[in-house]
């Protein structure tokens, strides 16, 4: 029995990973970094603590970790102010799904963020916890952000379903022990490894509830 679902946010709630992407590409540019091809996808999933240090140590930007949060966190704040890219359709199915579960939040994105996004969007009511990957141990593909959001709602993992878009994001859910539903990242596809950890792939936050009741009904 699923008693609650839990949910990535960028990528999955909203479509930010160009926005990130942008915001930490600015602090490199600006202080001596490089941007290798491969350095967005190595950074889904990784909490601030991270995604700051691999910036810093392998990317070459001049500033220590901690200043380079203060620098990107902000820009990102304000691009969200100006425009939260919510996905197509949040709301009405967040609703839904908030009538039969228990909802959670397990992001690698920073409170300050996540606050920004659920304060503009007015979903906040809707979730019963919420979880920075800076409040654990671990970033994703480490299962600490799940385990946490589950026990902030009082469920086991086991009884938990995780809505994720990456490949770091859907191990991290898998690890965890949670029943996990994917809905690949479009701009950076999760692997073909990762996707088969999933008990359901869906288009859209729409799909959810069929698919979970789907995984219900088998034997």
């Amino acid at each position: 029995m699923i008693e609650a679902v839990i949910f990535d946010l960028d990528g999955v709630l909203i479509d930010s990973e160009q926005a990130w992407d942008e915001a930490r590409r600015d602090v490199a540019s600006a202080n001596g970094g490089v941007w290798p091809e491969e350095a967005t996808r190595c950074m889904m999933g990784m909490s601030s603590p991270e995604w700051s240090r691999y910036m810093h140590e392998e990317l070459g930007v001049a500033l220590d970790p901690d200043e380079i949060v203060r620098q990107v966190v902000p820009r990102l704040e304000d691009r969200y102010r100006m425009h939260l890219p919510l996905m197509p359709g949040v709301k009405p199915a967040l609703c839904a799904l908030a009538e039969r579960w228990r909802l959670g939040l397990a992001s690698s994105a920073n409170r300050e963020i996540i606050a920004v996004v659920l304060e503009a969007s007015g979903l906040s009511p809707l979730f019963a916890a919420t979880v920075s990957s800076e409040e654990v141990l671990r970033g994703k593909p480490a299962p600490d952000v799940y385990v946490e959001a589950a026990r902030r709602l009082g469920v086991q993992p086991a009884r938990c379903a995780a809505v994720e878009d990456s490949t770091n994001g859907l191990r991290s859910a898998a690890a965890a022990g949670m029943r996990v539903v994917a809905i690949p990242n479009r701009t950076f596809p999760p692997s073909a490894e990762a996707l088969h950890a999933a008990a359901a792939v869906v288009d859209s936050l729409s799909d959810i509830a069929p698919a979970l009741a789907a995984e219900a009904s088998r034997p």
